[in-house]
């Protein structure tokens, strides 16, 4: 009987340590592995205060460690970016000066951590909350970093190519002049409409459909309902276990969603 009651110990020890949360990061092919407690033990690990949380839309207080310091002693490969992979298949694009940034005078990016005990409140519109693990910002431009360069609940960093290196898909025509709102447009999706969707199969997200194959939005909504979609779908349609919350003015304003049309509607005839 000794020997089964051991036998069920170590199984619930594997169990309960397989639950336990873990964060992935992957930088130039080196790997390194952070639970839970792991993160929170850290001698670098500070209680911060960020002014305006923009998942959250207010003050919130975060036990965190710089996301830098994690990364301490391994070099990003020329040219990459820090790709972060949350539970729901959402990828954001995150540039590398910015994670590596130190000064508070600019951005400083952290990993939060949910504390087992003491639990984050639930997103609005949500029924869970941004943790186990949230990237957040402060430093006196944290304000710049666009909303979705938030990612919640992430699983995963790791360097990759540069978006217009990984994916030509995305590449508008070489011919437009470089000042063309077509490339703020661009530049705009990648960072803000690709961390759920694909386009023309290009992407690592999984949350949305793909705005280009086989139909891109401007082929079958006027400019005025896909505006409208972007700022609030329920305004133009509504469903089941819908995960898209629209843009605020704080996070897209109007000419940068026109912008963002402009791009798709450019696009619609280049499927890669």
């Amino acid at each position: 009987m000794r020997i089964f009651a051991v036998i069920g110990l170590l199984l619930w020890a594997v169990t309960a340590s397989a639950a336990e949360p873990v964060l992935d990061l992957t930088i130039g092919g080196e790997s390194r592995h952070f639970t839970r407690e792991q993160l929170l033990a850290r001698p670098d690990a500070a209680t911060i205060e960020v002014a305006k949380d923009a998942i959250y839309g207010r003050a919130m207080t975060y036990r965190a460690v710089p996301l830098a310091g994690l990364i301490a002693g391994l070099t990003p490969p020329p040219g990459t970016v820090i790709e972060a992979i949350a539970t729901d298949g959402y990828a954001a694009q995150l540039p590398v000066d910015q994670i590596l940034s130190t000064d508070p005078k600019t951005v400083i990016a952290w990993v939060a951590i949910e504390p087992a005990d003491a639990p984050w409140p639930k997103l609005p519109e949500k029924t869970v909350s941004a943790g186990t693990f949230y990237l957040v910002w402060t430093g006196d431009q944290a304000a710049t970093v666009r909303s979705e360069q938030w990612p919640y609940q992430m699983a995963k960093l790791d360097t990759q190519p540069s978006p217009a290196a990984r994916w030509p898909e995305l590449a508008v025509d070489p011919a437009l002049p470089a000042a063309d709102p077509i490339r703020s447009g661009q530049t705009l999706f990648v960072t803000q409409c690709l961390v759920c969707h694909k386009f023309s199969g290009a992407g690592s997200a999984d949350v949305g459909p793909d705005l280009n194959r086989p139909m891109n939005p401007t082929q079958y909504l006027t400019a005025a309902a896909l505006h409208a979609l972007i700022r609030d779908p329920a305004s133009v349609r509504d469903w089941p276990d819908r995960k898209m919350q629209g843009f605020t003015p704080e996070q897209m304003s109007d000419r940068e969603i026109d912008q963002v049309i402009g791009y798709l509607k450019h696009m619609a005839d280049r499927k890669g």
